[in-house]
């Protein structure tokens, strides 16, 4: 099968020639039919003209640019729309990622997955990347199920088929072996080769880890409430109506005792604290309500089949629209009614 390497590039002029350069040995190596998609996503250092250059020399080699800097999850998006490949391997352009392992992607994903997520067994990064690193994955596995040692790996291979149905956009490229599994396709993961950086710097900061926690939080709901919002908004403001309202409840029986049957004297309910917070839990409770419901209906109106289930096979289709036999399948016709083939 076909492989589509897809390399996002920003700012990284200096490895590219020797990116290329490990790949095509990897690919005369093993007889790998691939292609390389660079997608410069707005680098001013002089990457284009290099991805050009390259694609002068190697018909492999084929350049996207960007007007501006769209982050990685655009480029890799741009990438994989325009891959040609039944496979499709995801490789930052640092050389930090070894092209030599894609030849055992390849081979773990034969052996029956559908998405293969690189794992750094032996991560060369500095401590303040490492630790919150693995803070994070534990918590994407708690959260989603999906128990991988690197999300964060920018290294996969996965099936064309899985790029077709998932949608990556803001900084949820780091998640695609979660939306991945949500849609039902074998996801698994293999210990790679990570290689120190020798050319430019980390494009990343402290605010990534932030923003990864946001976007996990995202994740989290479209995987699991995506098509069914209302179960958890729903879920949500029904115990926060249903407690603001027993708070009110308390204090017109507390009101009704004291005023109209008085059987007890105590503090006015309009000085108790219990009467704003249940009012509040109330008023956000049916607010929570009415959320779920707009949701619904957006989900409703706007979603597709497609959004909530996923084909993997199809046998015995028929090739008119009307639903008629193709006339080389027709033959006899037994007293049952179906078809039957001579031979």
């Amino acid at each position: 099968m076909k492989l589509s390497i897809v390399v996002p590039v920003f700012n990284e002029v200096d490895s590219l020639a020797e990116l290329h350069a490990q790949i095509g040995r990897v690919a005369t190596e093993f007889s790998l039919d691939l292609e390389v998609i660079f997608v410069d996503d707005g680098s001013r250092d002089g990457s284009w003209k290099e991805i050009s250059r390259l694609a002068s020399k190697d018909f492999r080699v084929r350049g996207l640019r960007f007007r501006r800097n769209f982050g990685k999850a655009a480029a890799l998006t741009a990438g994989i729309a325009d891959a040609r490949g039944e496979l499709i391997c995801m490789i930052d352009a640092d050389l930090q990622d070894d092209p030599a392992e894609i030849p055992r992607f390849i081979e773990k994903l034969n052996a029956g997955s559908d998405v293969v997520n690189g794992w750094k067994k032996r991560r060369l990064d500095p401590w303040h990347k490492v630790y919150p690193s693995k803070v994070f994955n534990w918590l994407i596995a708690k959260l989603t199920g999906l128990k991988l040692h690197d999300h964060n790996c920018g290294m996969k291979l996965f099936k064309a088929e899985v790029g077709r149905e998932i949608r990556i956009y803001g900084e949820l490229h780091r998640f695609i072996p979660v939306l991945a599994n949500a849609r039902g396709f074998r996801v698994t993961e293999i210990g790679i080769n990570h290689r120190a950086r020798i050319h430019g710097n980390s494009k990343y900061g402290f605010r990534r880890f932030l923003r990864g926690f946001l976007d996990l939080m995202t994740v989290t709901f479209l995987t699991g409430y995506g098509q069914r919002p209302q179960h958890m908004l729903g879920a949500v403001g029904l115990v926060g109506f249903g407690l603001g309202m027993a708070g009110l409840a308390y204090l017109a029986l507390a009101w009704v005792t004291m005023n109209i049957i008085p059987i007890w004297k105590s503090e006015p309910i309009g000085h108790r604290p219990l009467l704003a917070y249940s009012v509040a839990l109330t008023l956000l409770g049916a607010q929570a309500i009415s959320l779920g419901l707009l949701a619904e209906l957006i989900v409703h109106y706007t979603s597709r089949n497609s959004d909530s289930f996923s084909v993997c096979e199809e046998v015995g289709k028929t090739s008119e629209k009307n639903g008629s036999l193709p006339e080389a399948a027709v033959s006899a016709t037994d007293e049952t009614g179906f078809h039957s083939h001579d031979g």
